[in-house]
C-alpha cells in the first residue's frame, strides 16, 4: 500500500514511517522539517502541508492512505500559527484527500480534546463533549482540528475516516506533553491534588495507529495502553521530586525556580485527570500493549535522569 505521512520528520511520525516500511508498505513523507537519516527506501517532500506543492504530491503520487501528524502543540508555535497549521493543515489534508482519491485517512489526535474538570467523568467515550476549549484555551485549535477531521465521516462518506485520540506518550525519546513536564529535577503540581495520568510508550502508540491502517476501521476512538498512575506515582519513578504548590502561587511560580514553564490553562491538567475508555479500538483491531506503565516510566527514567 502506498502510504502518505504528513508529519513525518516528528519524533512518532518517523516510527510510524519505519514500521510501515518493515511490513513492505511504499512510504511518503510530507514536512517542513528535514529527516537527516530516512531510510533511502522514503520518499520525502519537504514542503509546508498548506501549500500548493503539498496538494501535488498527493496528485502525482496517489496514495492510498494518509497518516496525518502534521499538528503542533501549545508549547511550539504562537496561537495564529497553531491554528493556521492545525486547522488549516487539517482542512488541506481532508480536501486533498477527497480530490485525489485516497481510500482511508488517519488523523491523530490527542486525549486532551476532553478536557480535565473537577465534574469530568473518570473514563471519557468517544461520544463526550470537547469540554478542552473551556478549560484549556490553548488546545481549542487541536480541538478544532479534531472535530473538522470528524466532519469528512459525513461529508466525505467515499473516504474512510479514522479519527484516533492517543493518550500521552512516554518513553526513552522524551516525546510528548507528559515527558517534557516530566523533564526537569523538579515537578510542580497543586497542593492537595493528585490526579490520574494516562500514558502509553511510544512503541505501543506506533502499533496502535498502523494496526488502525491494516485493520481499517472508520470512526472516532480512543486509544490507551496501560492503567493510568497518579501524577506523583509517575514523578517519583521517573527519580524526580515533587513540588506541591498552593494553587494561588502555581501560576507565578512556574517557569522560574527551575520549574517548567507551562500555559495558565494546564492548571485544570494538573489538578484533575484526563482518563479515557479504550475499550472500542480493542474491539475494533485487537491492539494490545507490549509495554506496561512501571516499564515505560523506568525506560524514560533512563533516558533522561536526574542530575
Amino acid at each position: 500500500m502506498r502510504v502518505l505521512i504528513p508529519g513525518i520528520a516528528g519524533v512518532l511520525g518517523q516510527k510510524v514511517a519505519l514500521r510501515l516500511v518493515e511490513q513492505g508498505h511504499e512510504v511518503i513523507g510530507i514536512d517542513r522539517r528535514p529527516w537527516w537519516n530516512a531510510p533511502p527506501s522514503i520518499e520525502l517532500h519537504n514542503v509546508d502541508i498548506r501549500k500548493r506543492a503539498a496538494e501535488d504530491v498527493f496528485r502525482k503520487k496517489k496514495p492510498h492512505a494518509v497518516i496525518h501528524m502534521a499538528t503542533v502543540t501549545h508549547l511550539v508555535e504562537r496561537t495564529e500559527e497553531r491554528y493556521r497549521i492545525n486547522l488549516g493543515g487539517t482542512r488541506a489534508v481532508f480536501e486533498h484527500c477527497r480530490d485525489w482519491g485516497v481510500e482511508h485517512a488517519i488523523f491523530v489526535g490527542r486525549h486532551t480534546y476532553y478536557g480535565a474538570a473537577a465534574d469530568s467523568p473518570l473514563y471519557h467515550k468517544e461520544e463526550d463533549p470537547p469540554m478542552a476549549v473551556t478549560t484549556f484555551p490553548e488546545l481549542a485549535d487541536l480541538v478544532a482540528a479534531d472535530l473538522y477531521a470528524c466532519t469528512a465521516l459525513w461529508r466525505v462518506p467515499e473516504l474512510k475516516t479514522t479519527v484516533l485520540r492517543m493518550v500521552y506518550t512516554l518513553g526513552p525519546t522524551g516525546h510528548g506533553t507528559l515527558a517534557a513536564y516530566l523533564r526537569g529535577k523538579r515537578v510542580p503540581t497543586i497542593l492537595g491534588f493528585d490526579p490520574l495520568y494516562h500514558f502509553m510508550h511510544e512503541d505501543d502508540v506506533t502499533t496502535a495507529i498502523c494496526l488502525a491502517l491494516e485493520k481499517r476501521v472508520a470512526g472516532v476512538y480512543n486509544v490507551a495502553g496501560p492503567q493510568p498512575v497518579p501524577l506523583s506515582v509517575a514523578i517519583r519513578a521517573t527519580g524526580r521530586t515533587q513540588i506541591p504548590l498552593p494553587e494561588s502561587f502555581f501560576n507565578a511560580a512556574i517557569g522560574r525556580f527551575g520549574l517548567p514553564k507551562l500555559p495558565p490553562g494546564a492548571l485544570s491538567h494538573i489538578k484533575y485527570p484526563v482518563v479515557v475508555d479504550s475499550a472500542a479500538f480493542r474491539a475494533a483491531t485487537g491492539f494490545k500493549h507490549a509495554v506496561d506503565e512501571v516499564q515505560a516510566m523506568e525506560e524514560y527514567q533512563k533516558a533522561f535522569p536526574v542530575r
